[in-house]
């Protein structure tokens, strides 16, 4: 009986936990895992994580703050053009967020990619890229935490009015300035100038129709616009395949025929009414000349 106890006494020492010591390591851990999320945030607005990263930092408790990650593919030879206009909206979002005045670590951005982080692909049985995932910082993440990349498309504010349904988080999205369309059209404008001051004395080029045609073709050129697009990839042990949905490229080819076309149109039809007014001005001014 005395040999019992003492082994009873024994496991209890063993086995016994403070539940404030526990608390004290929970905090801890917590401690050093957002002291690092935020170190690497300081870095880069969107963090690259792999396997380990993810299991450490968005899988294991404790974990306070919600993390949004875009799972993608963005090596050359998985050919996902989708994947990296995706990655170029979702860094506009993620900059906007860390330098704003009201980031706090209550939200991190993240990509895994599939190269980098293939067993979180198998982890989440995910087959699709680019796909956004939001992980809550209490329980697991639901239906509403996947983006409906179909419906919404992956322009940043979409993003970020999403990011704000499921974290209260609002984020002010900060493009930044794109000075190629204010260049080329004072590069056009210097073209044209720099003609009629050397065919000054015979402007006839100002009234042709491929001049203005030309012109509008290059300002249509500049128009940028975004799209809701996806692209889908299959993963195998070997590869993964991307098939780029051909309702983009119709949406393409249909936007910049009809884009075109209006532009084509109201250039000719300013062209034609300043042709006919100076003509006739000019007709107007030689009839009303005195014969000598």
């Amino acid at each position: 009986m005395f040999v019992k106890l003492l082994i009873w006494l024994f496991l209890v020492i063993i086995f016994y936990h403070d539940p404030a010591d526990a608390q004290k390591k929970k905090e801890t851990l917590l401690s050093e895992k957002l002291t690092q999320m935020m170190e690497w945030a300081s870095k880069r607005s969107v963090i690259r994580m792999n396997g380990d990263k993810f299991r450490r930092f968005v899988k294991a408790p404790p974990r306070n703050y919600s993390v949004v990650i875009m799972f993608t593919a963005l090596q050359p030879q998985r050919q996902c053009g989708v994947c990296r206009q995706a990655d170029e909206e979702f860094q506009v979002l993620a900059n906007s967020w860390r330098y704003s005045s009201a980031f706090t670590n209550k939200v991190f951005f993240a990509s895994v990619d599939f190269d980098e982080g293939s067993d979180v692909f198998q982890m989440l049985s995910m087959n699709s890229a680019p796909t956004f995932l939001h992980f809550p910082s209490k329980g697991k993440p639901r239906r509403s935490d996947t983006y409906e990349l179909q419906v919404r498309g992956f322009a940043a504010e979409q993003l970020a009015r999403w990011v704000a349904d499921r974290t209260d988080v609002q984020i002010r999205v900060i493009r930044p300035p794109n000075y190629a369309g204010p260049l080329l059209l004072g590069f056009l404008l210097a073209v044209i100038g720099g003609l009629a001051y050397l065919r000054r004395h015979n402007l006839e080029f100002l009234f042709n129709k491929n001049v203005w045609a030309f012109s509008a073709l290059v300002t249509t050129a500049n128009a940028h616009t975004h799209l809701p697009t996806t692209t889908h990839t299959y993963s195998t042990s070997i590869h993964m395949v991307v098939i780029l949905h051909q309702a983009f490229k119709i949406h393409t080819y249909i936007h910049t025929y009809i884009h075109t076309y209006i532009h084509t149109y109201i250039h000719t039809y300013i062209h034609t009414y300043i042709h006919t007014y100076i003509h006739t001005y000019i007709l107007l001014r030689v009839e009303c000349v005195p014969a000598s």
